[in-house]
């Protein structure tokens, strides 16, 4: 059992008046779910286990309830991150502004790549999608802080501030050492790139077609089982004129 565990305990009957304040505060107790989840984070660092398990108990939810809700939000971690998480935008207007070359520096600097922690925990790394400052690009979050009109020489003068722990936003809780990644095994598939069965031997990305694992082309199969569309409206499908012929006439036609 690990510090953090051990300390868990006390951890909850410290907050639980906190809790049951928040758990006030709405007429539908499930409502503080997110509040709640928020609050362990904040004073963990990540959201764990334990965590999970006594807001679970709290509102009366199933633990697959609280665990899907985690799963859900981005901004939940369910394991350790470093004490400065770094998101840099990948928008468009950030891209057009010159975020890929921020993001190459950021990964030669760190020594890390998207979704990863250094080894020393100081630093988690994640490239994000558009952070709403479209007219400050390129930015980026620090402990969700931001930070506009990134540089290159910004970045080296960042780094160094939060290793000297002189940096304007403080760094997080940290309760458990980070490990290389944040994110959990069923994950790792799109973490890593991969594809799913689907998307075998398409090479194009924005092409959504693909074999299936009898190496017949998907769209194919769908048209030739014509049961998948009987008593289907055609309004999804109007654009689909091989489809919307299958609807009218049958897989024969």
């Amino acid at each position: 059992m690990t510090n953090r565990e051990q300390e868990f305990p006390a951890l909850y009957e410290r907050l639980k008046p906190q809790c049951q304040n928040i758990i006030a505060r709405y007429e539908v107790s499930r409502s503080a779910l997110l509040p709640l989840i928020h609050l362990f984070q904040e004073h963990e660092g990540y959201t764990s286990a334990q965590a999970m398990r006594a807001v679970s108990e709290m509102l009366d939810l199933s633990l697959a309830v609280v665990e899907s809700t985690v799963s859900f939000y981005t901004l939940f971690f369910r394991r350790p991150v470093g004490k400065y998480v770094l998101q840099v935008c990948r928008g468009l207007a950030c891209t057009l502004n010159g975020a890929e070359d921020i993001m190459a520096y950021f990964r030669e600097k760190l020594r890390i790549s998207h979704l990863q922690t250094t080894d020393d925990g100081t630093f988690s790394y994640e490239e994000v999608e558009c952070l709403a400052a479209c007219d400050r690009a390129t930015c980026m979050q620090v402990n969700l802080e931001f930070v506009y009109d990134v540089t290159p020489e910004m970045i080296d003068t960042m780094i160094e501030a939060m290793r000297a722990g002189t940096y304007a936003v403080k760094p997080m809780v940290q309760t458990e050492k980070p490990p290389a990644t944040w994110i959990l095994n069923q994950d790792s598939q799109v973490a890593d790139g991969g594809k799913s069965a689907g998307a075998l031997d398409q090479v194009d990305p924005n092409n959504a077609g693909g074999l299936d694992k009898d190496g017949v082309i998907m769209v194919d199969r769908i048209l030739a089982q014509e049961w998948r569309f009987t008593g289907r409206t055609k309004e999804r499908l109007a654009t689909e004129p091989d489809v919307v012929d299958i609807l009218e006439n049958g897989a024969a036609h």
